[in-house]
């Protein structure tokens, strides 16, 4: 055995664990009895300290070391240097870790979540403070694992989006904000649009199916993944032969589902897209949170709330939907699902607000592991830095503090910049492939995602995370990540539907 098949051996034994700990945590969130959560919490820490033994053991040093040397001469983008490359990156990560610190925050998680399952439909926030504080302490031990950091959040930060820094999310979430505020002022002083078409009864089987069609038409493999309902939908991996997306269904708001089938889809179209020959490295993952949540939000809304996909699926929907939707025009339809408002949800935030909620969480998480701000506060300042944000009362903490699940199955800080980059990025890289082939945006219309799919295939999701983010992104785009295309984007869209004037897009330059 050579040098690289033995670490390639190790390497597939990491990832037999770490997938099926998700596999645990996956049923844990769709299936599981609540009886299981006690010894699922032991089962999954067991499952990840032996991962991490594995992966920082002392000969998988040795074979980087021989193997860099041998690996010195190849291309940048060969597999081989790749995969040496950002395995380096993460043993050097890991061996920071206590192995007791990685099961601790593993059964601490699990044990959490189950408590949010419970706590979110009571409003009982109190009952997660305890369990908030020890997530914060975890937080920080993991943090400081990792010293010479200008920020605690920025070794948190570098998991998710590698070479991100709490500073830099700062200034770009300043700018936007600058940006995006005078146009949400602008929208929100204008008459709403009426949306009471989509305020309707639907049966959940009846949901589940549409957004089956959709996902499969988009390019979506069923055998290679399935579709089931969970708390909080997320996509999960257990390899590249097995990835699963989740969603959750309001039988009286009847396209919630849809759209978070949509965005679930994005997630799996990106691991069903990364070669196979990369599985069970590594390298079969994605280059950062931003660049993941980039394709979920761009199959969502540039794609799944565009007109043109509309043009071809609303006849779809009003035969499947004829008492819900039998009467509405397509004109009326295609502004209920882009109405923008100042609500209390992220998850069902429009695209010109969304960004605001993400930068509550980001500061707030900021300011928890700073020592600015105590768990115990954390519902107040929730409510008053909202208020403040929207202009509308949260009325409970089921729909403020509560409705995330990220706080209580991991870590504090490290997740939320990467959906605001994520947005930045979807029309960065839907621009460039309109560019390249110009013939996408009448090919939606038909109902044809082929083209869209190959192009993202060959430019983004194959190669895994044999690049980093801002590599993937001047490869496929051309340039660095900018948020002009992105204002762009939310300017010739919105304008039509509102009316906006010259002077409202002076708030944009």
């Amino acid at each position: 055995m050579t040098a690289l098949d033995e670490l390639k051996a190790r390497l597939l034994e990491v990832d037999d664990l770490k997938s099926a700990a998700s596999l645990l945590r996956w049923d844990q969130a769709t299936y599981m009895p609540p009886g299981g959560a006690v010894a699922r919490g032991r089962q999954t820490s067991t499952l990840g300290r032996l991962a991490h033994e594995k992966f920082t053991d002392i000969a998988i040093g040795r074979l980087l070391d021989q193997l860099e040397r041998e690996t010195a001469s190849m291309p940048h983008d060969s597999d081989d240097a790749s995969l040496v490359r950002v395995t380096r990156h993460h043993y050097e990560q890991a061996v920071r870790i206590p192995a007791s610190l990685v099961s601790a925050c593993d059964e601490h998680a699990a044990k959490s979540y189950q408590a949010w399952t419970l706590a979110r439909p009571a409003n009982d926030f109190a009952t997660m403070v305890p369990l908030l504080e020890k997530t914060l302490e975890l937080s920080r031990q993991r943090a400081n694992c990792f010293p010479g950091y200008a920020s605690i959040a920025d070794p948190l930060i570098d998991v998710s989006d590698f070479g991100m820094k709490a500073e830099a999310m700062r200034s770009l979430f300043s700018t936007l904000r600058t940006r995006l505020l005078p146009i949400v002022r602008a929208i929100t002083s204008r008459s709403p649009i009426d949306n009471a078409c989509l305020r309707q009864h639907a049966p959940l089987a009846d949901q589940l199916a549409f957004g089956q069609q959709v996902i499969e038409a988009f390019g979506y493999d069923s055998a290679r993944g399935r579709l089931d309902l969970t708390h909080h939908p997320f996509m999960t991996k257990f390899s590249l032969g097995d990835v699963r997306i989740t969603t959750r269904v309001r039988e009286n708001a009847f396209l919630d589902a849809l759209f978070i089938t949509l965005h679930e889809c994005g997630h799996a179209l990106y691991a069903q897209g990364i070669r196979k020959e990369l599985d069970g490295t590594p390298l079969a993952d994605v280059p950062s949170a931003g660049i993941d949540e980039s394709q979920s939000r761009l199959w969502e809304n540039l794609v799944g709330r565009s007109r043109g996909f509309w043009e071809h699926f609303f006849p779809k929907l009003q035969h499947a939907f004829r008492k819900q939707l039998g009467n509405v025009s397509l004109d009326t339809f295609y502004r209920a699902i882009n109405r923008v408002e100042c609500g209390l949800i992220r998850g069902g935030a429009d695209e010109v607000t969304y960004n605001l909620h993400v930068m509550l969480r980001f500061d707030l998480e900021l300011d928890l592991l700073e020592g600015r701000l105590a768990v115990k506060d954390l519902a107040r300042t929730w409510r008053e830095r909202f208020e403040a944000d929207f202009g509308i009362a949260v009325p409970d903490d089921r729909d403020g503090v509560l409705q995330d699940v990220h706080w209580y199955d991991g870590p504090i800080g490290g997740a939320f910049q990467g959906y605001t980059l994520g947005n930045i990025m979807s029309a960065q890289f839907f621009a460039a492939a309109t560019a390249a082939q110009p013939e996408i945006p009448t090919q939606i219309a038909r109902g044809e995602f082929g083209t869209l799919h190959h192009w993202l295939r060959g430019n983004v999701y194959q190669h895994g995370k044999k690049f980093t983010a801002s590599e993937v992104i001047r490869h496929a785009t051309g340039n660095d990540m900018s948020v002009e295309p992105y204002l762009d984007y939310l300017w010739n869209k919105f304008q039509p539907l509102y009316g906006l004037t010259e002077r409202d897009r002076m708030t944009l330059a």
